[in-house]
């Protein structure tokens, strides 16, 4: 029975899902400690805005927005072929391992260093190891419930609106319903952890937190419409994956779980 279950394609795809799901969300948390400068990464001289009063603002991201886009792209794929149920499994899943792992991670800081371990990496201009250590592992609790709460948050407006969009265009569209979610939950996502982590975290102005999150939605929203024609790719692949009878069946499974959520709503 067990080997009839892991042989079914659909069940092995789902599982790939949400095993690169998660691990793309924890290494998304991990690596958003460097904030970077996307003009330089393209060779380009630092821009400076001006928005709601806040002057020099160009466009300097966590690391972790290279990854979250992807989150979304494969939000709207499992609601495509699984339906919402399956899309809050896997969230919920994501979440309750990420806030293991930082409770890991917070646990490991406290843990008193090897003496030897301190100045292992000096001749590289670490002078601390422990210290650099808890730079790195040991983010704000502010931040870490901020980011929480807003994939949470966003990831129930990108089924709401994916599944509103799919029930006025049927299996049509596909892109357009997931990159139009993608847009609308972004543009929560973006500011919610600001709200959470650095207006009530670190007191930032109001007008700073909607610069801040402004710049971080124009990223946002560019990779939204960049990753589109992926979605497409992504899709073909699946039904040539597990046939083209059992991808509409998944789908229309998948459609009239939408349906009877919102007659629920």
């Amino acid at each position: 029975m067990i080997d009839k279950i892991l042989k079914d394609k659909s069940t092995k795809l789902f599982l790939g899902f949400t095993a690169f799901f998660v691990a793309n969300a924890l290494i998304a948390e991990c690596i958003g400690t460097k904030i970077f400068s996307l003009e330089k990464l393209f060779g380009l001289t630092p821009s400076s805005f001006t928005l709601f009063g806040e002057s020099g603002l160009s466009f300097n991201l966590t690391c972790g927005v290279l990854l979250w886009p992807l989150e979304f792209v494969m939000t709207d794929i499992v609601n495509e072929f699984y339906g919402p149920k399956a899309v809050r499994r896997i969230s919920y899943t994501a979440v309750i391992l990420i806030a293991y792992a930082f409770v890991m991670f917070y646990g490991s800081i406290k843990i008193p260093p090897a003496d030897f371990w301190i100045t292992t990496n000096q001749s590289k201009g670490i002078n601390n190891m422990q210290t650099a250590y808890n730079g790195i592992f040991g983010q704000g609790m502010w931040i870490i419930l901020g980011s929480l709460i807003a994939f949470l948050v966003s990831q129930v407006i990108d089924v709401t609106v994916f599944h509103r969009i799919k029930k006025r265009t049927g299996e049509k569209y596909m892109w357009l319903r997931s990159t139009g979610s993608t847009l609308v939950s972004q543009l929560v996502d973006s500011y919610i952890v600001l709200i959470i982590a650095f207006k009530f975290g670190s007191n930032w102005s109001w007008p700073l937190v909607f610069a801040v999150g402004t710049m971080n939605y124009i990223y946002k929203f560019i990779v939204a419409i960049i990753l589109t024609p992926v979605i497409v790719i992504v899709e073909k692949r699946i039904e040539k994956y597990v046939g083209h009878t059992t991808a509409m069946q998944m789908k229309q499974a998948a459609m009239s779980k939408n349906f009877e959520n919102i007659s629920t709503a």
